[in-house]
């Protein structure tokens, strides 16, 4: 039976999960803070947070699955050791997307999970999501003993620091909570705010997307405002700045679970192939990975500020080229831009 902590983690690992924790459904502690957010036009052009429904959804699981009793968060650990080195014209890319889409291989373990519990337990209604549902995945990791939310508004727990993917389950079976620890907590550190190169931070815990690199070179699709292209520097797809400056990430804390699924294969892009990839190409190469995300203009659109950054004149050919020829209107503004930064 499932009816301990100690039992339910060895479920859990066995499943391929690293943590997991387990709190009772209710309204989320949260929600009002999180509405205020939106209200102040933090989430920039992310209006599929805002939607009425999703927002109802997020205030309780209830209203995503009625017969929701609760909710299990499960965490799956990226940490690396060490950042590869960054060859001539290539760009990083944050952790989270150097292997494999995360949202399948997740969601896959906590379907394992979710199977395993129906054996112990027998037949059970369950909804699994990773990054898909209006779930505040982060409330619901604190209330389920996972960790506390740190500065940056990365979970942060004391063994896995903040590199890892959340996943939730909602079921109908009443499961015993998980004890929340005496976690520790950020203390007077403010590291993460002081090295967030564009203030993004604003505040301990609230964060202003509009100025946050990651969602400038994911989320956003139009024009990166100029005195903010600098501040990219050869970051090409997201940022780890808050988190690699983080104490609790300082000593490597790989994960349990192998990390075949996660392989290191986009740590760096070439930056001059991304921005003469066509969308044939782009989807043959990125589909399957977090990459996907950005769409080939954006990624473009990154590699042309990245190369201003870099300044090394082998740029010039390529950048010359998508200043004059690229098809989007969009990139060849940031390729001019570029140039202009290599000739300064």
């Amino acid at each position: 039976m499932v009816n301990t902590a100690t039992s339910l983690q060895s479920l859990a690992t066995a499943a391929g999960l690293d943590w997991v924790g387990v709190a009772p459904v209710k309204p989320a502690r949260t929600w009002e803070s999180y509405r205020a957010w939106l209200e102040q036009g933090y989430a920039g052009d992310m209006a599929y947070l805002a939607r009425p429904d999703a927002l109802a959804r997020r205030a309780d699981p209830r209203a995503i699955m009625p017969s929701a009793r609760s909710v299990i968060v499960a965490a799956m650990s990226y940490a690396r050791e060490v950042l590869p080195p960054l060859p001539p014209l290539h760009g990083r890319v944050a952790r989270y997307a150097w292997g494999a889409d995360y949202h399948h291989w997740a969601l896959e373990r906590l379907e394992r999970l979710v199977q395993a519990l129906a054996e112990a337990l027998g037949p059970l209604e369950a909804h699994c999501y990773v990054d898909t549902g209006p779930i505040l995945e982060r409330e619901w990791a604190v209330t389920a003993g996972l960790g506390w939310q740190g500065k940056n508004t990365c979970l942060l727990h004391p063994r896995l620091g903040s590199f890892f993917f959340l996943g939730v389950i909602l079921t109908d079976r009443v499961l015993a909570p998980t004890p929340v620890p005496d976690f520790p907590t950020c203390g007077s550190c403010t590291r993460c705010l002081d090295a967030c190169p564009t203030g993004a931070l604003i505040a301990p815990g609230v964060l202003d997307a509009r100025r946050c690199l990651s969602y400038l070179t994911i989320e956003h699709r139009g024009t990166i405002p100029e005195p903010l292209r600098p501040l990219l520097g050869e970051r090409v797809f997201g940022c780890d700045i808050c988190q690699e400056v983080c104490p609790w990430n300082q000593r490597p804390r790989l994960p349990r679970t192998a990390l075949s699924e996660s392989s290191s294969l986009h740590a760096t892009l070439a930056l001059p192939e991304l921005l003469r990839m066509d969308a044939g190409e782009f989807r043959a190469r990125f589909r399957s990975t977090p990459l996907w995300r950005a769409t080939p203009e954006g990624l473009a659109r990154n590699a042309a500020v990245v190369l201003g950054n870099l300044g090394d004149p082998a740029a010039l050919p390529v950048l010359e080229w998508a200043a004059r020829e690229h098809d989007s209107a969009l990139v060849r503004e940031h390729a001019a831009w570029a140039l202009s930064r290599c000739a300064g």
